[in-house]
């Protein structure tokens, strides 16, 4: 195992000491427990979005906590939920009066911990929304779900929710637009080489130079089949077309295409993939309004990229478009 850490056991707060010293600008970081927040918080009557999950997806989460976005983002050890207790504490110093909303991937472990958390907020006197994400057309179950994984259309819904609590919408609105986003996007992976978890020092799945793994999730997790490598055209339809066919979309459709990279895969190779992708769509009368290239939700030094297909329509634009500053997504401002 080679890697640019100190300890395996102080990799996450070391990293989060990292990002304290980069973005102070626009975050505080506390670490008794572990959570990242935009340096203003709370906003007075301003809705807090707050997510969180397993680290090594960098930069979601913590990157994406600031104007525009997130309130807060709960960082667990590497793969893992983070608990209830940094949960709630990331709900209080986030709460303007107005409520917090937990944007959950649909991870069994993230979803018994954000559910807890919720109830110990409440019990508070904080008005708490959720909104699961499980947009992955891979696979309806895995080893660390029961239905569909929250994968891409993730950071999709932190900045769309994001820009409609920023214009002061209700609790209940910016939720309705949460779920709105995870129900019209579609999300699937693939990988080219696997990943290693600090603490195990060794690859979580074997892959031999020949092989590509089709409909992976963020933690490794085995997708729909093992195939030969094959050219980005085909990797793009292979990606794509069970995306289409699973909302379904269709011609005339307004989308918002997500080209993401899982660690390892470099831009230029994302930007081969999403040419290979924009020609997919146009070719079915598709059409792209905006677009996301880059590696933003990852699966450490994993090799490998995913798809996610937004259907959007006007109001979802003006969102996408309103001014974001994080450490990771900004733009408008």
């Amino acid at each position: 195992m080679k890697k640019l850490i100190n300890r395996p056991q102080d990799v996450v707060t070391d990293a989060l000491r990292g990002m304290a010293a980069a973005h102070g600008d626009l975050v505080r970081v506390n670490f008794e427990p572990h959570y990242v927040v935009r340096k203003d918080a709370p906003v007075r009557g301003k809705v807090g979005i707050l997510s969180g999950g397993g680290s090594g997806h960098e930069p979601m989460h913590g990157g994406f906590v600031g104007l525009g976005m997130l309130d807060a983002a709960c960082p667990g050890a590497v793969f893992t939920s983070p608990t209830p207790d940094q949960m709630l504490a990331a709900s209080q110093a986030v709460n303007g009066g107005t409520g917090v909303l937990h944007i959950v991937k649909n991870y069994t472990g993230d979803c018994l911990n954000f559910e807890m958390a919720a109830e110990l907020a409440r019990a508070e006197g904080i008005e708490v929304e959720q909104v699961l994400t499980n947009d992955d057309v891979a696979v309806q179950d895995s080893l660390y779900t029961a239905g569909r994984r929250g994968v891409g259309v993730t950071v999709l819904v932190e900045k769309l929710a994001g820009a409609a609590a920023e214009q002061r919408r209700p609790l209940k609105e910016v939720a309705e637009i949460a779920r709105k986003v995870n129900a019209q996007g579609r999300s699937m992976g693939m990988a080219l080489t696997s990943c290693t978890v600090p603490h195990a020092g060794k690859p979580t799945f074997e892959l031999a130079e020949d092989e590509m793994e089709l409909g992976i999730g963020i933690h490794g997790e085995p997708g729909r089949q093992r195939v030969k490598l094959a050219p980005a055209s085909e990797v793009a339809a292979m990606l794509v077309e069970p995306i289409l066919g699973d909302l379904p979309f269709k011609s005339g459709d307004s989308v918002l295409a997500f080209v993401n990279g899982m660690g390892g895969t470099p831009l230029i190779e994302l930007y081969i993939l999403y040419a290979e992708v924009a020609r997919i769509l146009e070719a079915k009368g598709i059409r792209i309004a905006r677009n996301l290239v880059g590696s933003y939700i990852t699966s450490l030094e994993m090799a490998g990229c995913s798809v996610t297909l937004l259907r959007v329509d006007d109001e979802l634009i003006r969102l996408w478009d309103a001014p974001v500053k994080t450490p990771a997504l900004r733009w408008g401002v």
